[in-house]
């Protein structure tokens, strides 16, 4: 019978039941994460993360416990000396701004003259390779392998930050599972537990991590970023613009939204900037919506996020779904209007909305129509 449902459905099922109260049955979860790896992360893990719900996060890790033991734990201490910072990526781009990059600043401000190292994939390291003082360990984790190659992962990482008088900083990175999988002594390890932090409260991520970052290191840092530099010969004012939803078809408020909010936007900047994003069906929805604008000064990116956040850095404003665009455009202090459309929780919205020193409007479209979060949008939208 499970051989003719997908593995899609039967991870909603899956879901369904957890979230009812029903006790998770450890065959169903290994033969599941086993056979359809891809859908029991995505479906089932990454709901209960993007909960932000202890209890739920609690569900996740018994879950994982019936591929990864339970690790020894101990209250972590800071070393004399301290030769290395190993700063572990969330994977993704938004979180490696919005919670790693102030723990890589923090960390070079707590310990001046050591080697502080930021262990990342490609695409994240680029985000910062211009930064003085940083260097970086590439470590391309297998999103789409099996449970076995994650946890592997984990393991060969182990070995590469064995090195003396080191601590390790895990800012709930999918690199450990989520702070299940040691990659150093317990002693060593800062794990930041990013879904129970601030409990059942509304604190957004950037000050949780503040507060985390205070209590153990007594001091703090904002987010940054620091790609090489690519000239915006653009006249100004110029916006940017991004409506990239990383495949979730939920974020989305359909192409006529799209068309009317960016023909609003070319009415008030000279340039327009607009991300292609990774090209393909993305590309083709991003330029007929774009097609709207008339005569501006339009121009598409086309190329890494990182150059596409440079762009973004140099801006006069942002508008975009709920993406790394968002808050690459906080971190860099660009004023911003970011749309929540879809998002799994209340609290999602919360935690994860931009913050930084610029003016960042976010609007809640859940349970909103199209039309209604237009209007919202023009009474925000700058140059009226």
């Amino acid at each position: 019978m499970l051989a003719s449902i997908s593995c899609s459905e039967r991870a909603r099922r899956l879901l369904d039941r957890i979230r009812s109260g029903e006790e998770p049955d450890p065959a169903e979860v290994r033969s599941l994460g086993g056979g359809c790896a891809g859908e029991f992360f995505r479906i089932v893990v990454e709901a209960l993360a993007d909960s932000f719900d202890p209890a739920q996060a609690a569900i996740y890790e018994k879950l994982m416990r019936v591929w990864i033991p339970r690790a020894h734990r101990a209250e972590p201490q800071i070393p004399d000396p301290v030769d290395t910072v190993y700063v572990l990526s969330r994977v993704t781009l938004g979180a490696d701004i919005k919670i790693v990059s102030p723990m890589l600043m923090a960390m070079r401000r707590r310990f001046p003259q050591a080697r502080v190292v930021f262990v990342a994939n490609r695409k994240s390291i680029e985000l910062f390779e211009n930064e003085r003082g940083l260097d970086f360990l590439e470590a391309d984790y297998p999103r789409g392998g099996s449970i076995e190659d994650r946890i592997e992962f984990a393991h060969r990482l182990r070995e590469q930050l064995h090195t003396p008088n080191r601590i390790v900083i895990d800012p709930d990175s999918r690199m450990t599972q989520l702070g299940l999988i040691p990659v150093c002594e317990p002693a060593s390890c800062f794990h930041f537990p990013s879904r129970t932090a601030g409990g059942y409260g509304s604190a957004n991520l950037r000050d949780l991590v503040r507060e985390w970052l205070h209590s153990n290191f007594g001091i703090t840092g904002p987010a940054f970023l620091d790609p090489k530099r690519v000239h915006a010969a653009a006249s100004r004012p110029f916006a940017t613009i991004s409506l990239g939803v990383g495949e979730n078809e939920n974020k989305r408020l359909g192409l006529e939204f799209e068309r009317r909010v960016i023909a609003e936007i070319a009415r008030r900047f000279r340039t327009l900037y607009v991300d292609r994003g990774a090209g393909g069906a993305e590309a083709a929805r991003v330029t007929e919506a774009a097609a709207a604008c008339g005569s501006i000064d339009l121009r598409f990116w086309e190329g890494s996020f990182a150059g596409f956040a440079s762009i973004i850095s140099q801006s006069d404003f942002y508008f975009g779904y709920d993406s790394a665009g968002q808050h690459a455009a906080a971190a860099s202090g660009i004023p911003l209007v970011a749309i929540f459309a879809g998002a799994p929780s209340e609290r999602f919205r919360q935690r994860w909305s931009p913050q930084g020193p610029g003016d960042a409007h976010v609007i809640d479209a859940g349970g909103r129509s199209p039309e209604e979060v237009l209007a919202r949008v023009l009474t925000v939208l700058p140059g009226q």
